[in-house]
């Protein structure tokens, strides 16, 4: 009987041993590194490289492909003009502080987070907390501590202290410059590295500026988001999409961001990779076909009130009752955020360790509706990883408003609409003769009258005449030869609007770390023996071919197997070096390879062949093509294990077990 269950927590997580395999593994390393290497850049090894490509793969799959979604590729290198219209210029900026004495710069709620967090490990240290004094036994092994971390000291903190620190951590979010400045001062936060204290926040722009052309007479910006290639090319995606709303573009591509202190891996880098939609939709209607599809889904909601109130407890709910309670504002939205769950969920994501957090009212942008970030908890914390936010019409309007092009909707009415409402009537050519100069501002104010307004100025032109005063104060006299209100008919065929954008937004970069640290576990009788539980739809290698011996004879079976396995779509790769089978396949566990299978004697005289599921370690055996189809079905995810293992028999040999 196979094991189907193992032992993945009988280990703590080991930063330490993890980091280790990813640096030994090459999934990602800092760039430049034998020049002494930038902070917050890094480069991706071939294994990183395929999980991040898998993740993409699989994005484009879930997103672009099953919600029918309009994909772009817009420039990096932005005109400035198109940043300054969308507030990047005067806006996308975060809060420093400096050391005063060294210089040193460092993100303002990035250090009061870090220090609180700490004085609350050392006060449960303290307390003899078992969670704490487990952590703090990990952190021991680096025996260095790096620059920027914050080594938690056993001290034990007064109750209405402690309560004081969660609150604030709680809303760390929602606190200005100034509010993070009377923080560091109330609570005596000083730079962890030197113990000296640090000046008031001020503002840092993220965005990195260029010159375009050989004068710089062109300034630019690498752009620190893809979204704004979407609005800018609006009008040519709608006609694309046959004036159709709604409709979404998607785009997967470099952003860049200048942060201040880039200390997390690839949770704060400089350069990354991010996947975006923008979904245009009508703001009188913002329903979703598909949502009955996920109003059942469940997740983890942590609302804005609640964190308001200095907590941090998420609640479980299905999407269906966060949107008919209000929670979450409309179905679109809904819709996105129970998306973009499945999507991490699917990729490897463990959905107890995964949040949707609201913003609050001083984070969340002046135009927003509503925003939510799915955030992952990892060593670092909770981590947000995905925005997704109604931005309502801003992005349109303000780019409308720049340039005089109308990025709208013009929408056929099935039936029209008939009003009538009361309109003036001009005689120019005595009106300019009369007044002059200033009848264009007297046209101005009699148009900009309501309904009511008007209805008051008809009948006093009735009596006789009428007196408008302009915006600048003067006073002038209207008869009916001049003007005559009256009521018309007018008949609408069709509706022009701009539509809001309901936006997700993926940073990858951090998904992929976030996914590489919940797979990672050690073998429960050996903490030696790292392993990554990445999901054949991500693994960065499915198959391991393993040939037990580097005979001649082997060489056509080995051929055989890796050409069927890539034509049938299924990336392999052969392992014929001289070390044991054991280790050949306890490396490749460290890489994520979730299937091996093993050319033995055996399979030169019978054509049979072992197949190994990396977890359990159990094999199986059959004929070669009969387990090249299981395992192509296991990598497809169209078969499980427990299904493989009722079509093929259990392998009780001795040449190919660990």
């Amino acid at each position: 009987m196979a094991n189907y269950s193992v032992n993945k927590t009988a280990h703590l997580f080991d930063k330490t041993r993890f980091e280790a395999l990813l640096n030994r593994r090459f999934f990602y390393a800092p760039a430049f590194e034998i020049y002494g290497g930038v902070a917050g850049l890094y480069d991706y090894g071939p294994p990183g490289s395929s999980l991040q490509a898998n993740i993409i793969a699989e994005w484009r799959r879930h997103f672009i492909i099953e919600d029918h979604m309009l994909e772009l590729d817009t420039t990096i290198m932005t005109s400035a003009p198109v940043f300054e219209a969308s507030g990047h210029v005067a806006r996308f900026a975060d809060w420093m502080v400096k050391d005063t004495k060294t210089g040193d710069v460092l993100r303002a709620d990035h250090l009061v987070k870090n220090v609180l967090e700490a004085r609350l490990a050392g006060d449960r240290e303290a307390r003899g907390s078992a969670a704490a004094q487990a952590v703090v036994v990990v952190d021991d092994k680096k025996k260095k501590k790096k620059k920027g971390n914050v080594k938690a000291v056993a001290v034990q903190l007064p109750d209405e202290v402690v309560k004081e620190y969660e609150k604030v951590l709680a809303q760390i979010d929602n606190y200005s410059g100034p509010e993070l400045g009377e923080l560091c001062r109330q609570y005596k936060i000083t730079n962890p590295d030197t113990d000296n204290e640090v000046t008031e926040p001020q503002e840092f722009n993220l965005m990195f500026n260029s010159s375009i052309g050989p004068t710089g007479q062109h300034k630019g910006y690498l752009r620190p988001e893809t979204a704004q290639g979407h609005f800018l090319n609006f009008s040519r995606l709608v006609e694309f999409n046959n004036g159709r709303i709604p409709f979404a573009s998607a785009q997967i591509g470099r952003a860049f961001r200048n942060e201040i202190s880039p200390r997390a891996g690839l949770l704060r880098v400089r350069e990354f990779t991010m996947a975006e939609i923008e979904h245009f939709v009508d703001p009188a209607d913002k329903r979703h076909t598909k949502f009955g599809e996920v109003r059942d889904v469940e997740i983890s909601l942590l609302d804005r009130y609640v964190q308001e109130r200095g907590s941090s407890s998420s609640v479980r709910m299905r999407v269906g009752d966060a949107i008919d309670r209000g929670v979450i504002a409309n179905e679109t939205l809904g819709y996105f955020v129970a998306r973009i769950y499945q999507f991490l969920i699917k990729i490897g994501i463990n959905p107890d360790r995964l949040r949707f957090r609201q913003h609050m009212a001083n984070e969340m942008a002046h135009y927003a509706t509503d925003c939510w970030d799915a955030e992952i908890q990892n060593s670092y914390g909770w981590t947000e990883c995905v925005g997704c936010a109604d931005r309502a019409a801003y992005d349109l309007s303000v780019h409308s408003a720049k340039t005089g092009t109308p990025l709208v909707v013009r929408q056929a009415l099935k039936e029209p609409i008939v009003t009538e409402k009361e309109v003036a009537e001009w005689n120019k050519k005595l009106l300019g003769k009369t007044f002059k100069a200033d009848a264009g501002a007297i046209q101005k104010v009699v148009e900009a009258m309501n309904e009511s307004e008007l209805l008051r100025l008809k009948d006093e032109l009735s009596q006789g005449s009428t007196v408008v005063k302009t915006e600048d104060g003067k006073e002038f006299q209207l008869t009916s030869e001049l003007v005559t209100i009256e009521r018309k008919t007018f008949k609408q065929s069709i509706r022009e609007f701009t539509p809001n954008v309901i936006e997700p937004s993926f940073g990858l970069g951090r998904i992929l770390y976030a996914l590489l640290e919940h797979s990672y576990w050690s073998r429960e009788n050996d903490i030696e023996r790292g392993v990554l539980s990445l999901p054949p739809v991500v693994a960065p290698t499915k198959v391991l071919i393993v040939p037990l011996s580097a005979r001649e004879e082997f060489d056509p079976l080995v051929q055989e197997v890796s050409t069927k396995l890539r034509r049938a779509g299924v990336f392999s790769r052969v392992d014929d070096s001289n070390t044991s089978i054991g280790k050949r396949y306890s490396r490749n566990d460290e890489l994520g390879t979730p299937f091996g299978v093993t050319l033995d004697f055996a399979s030169v005289q019978n054509r049979t062949m072992t197949l190994r599921e990396r977890d359990t370690m159990d094999q199986r055996i059959g004929g070669i093509d009969e387990v090249i189809a299981v395992v192509t079905e296991l990598v497809f995810g169209t078969l499980d294990w427990k299904g493989a293992c009722r079509r093929l028999p259990a392998y009780d040999g001795v040449q190919a077990v660990d």
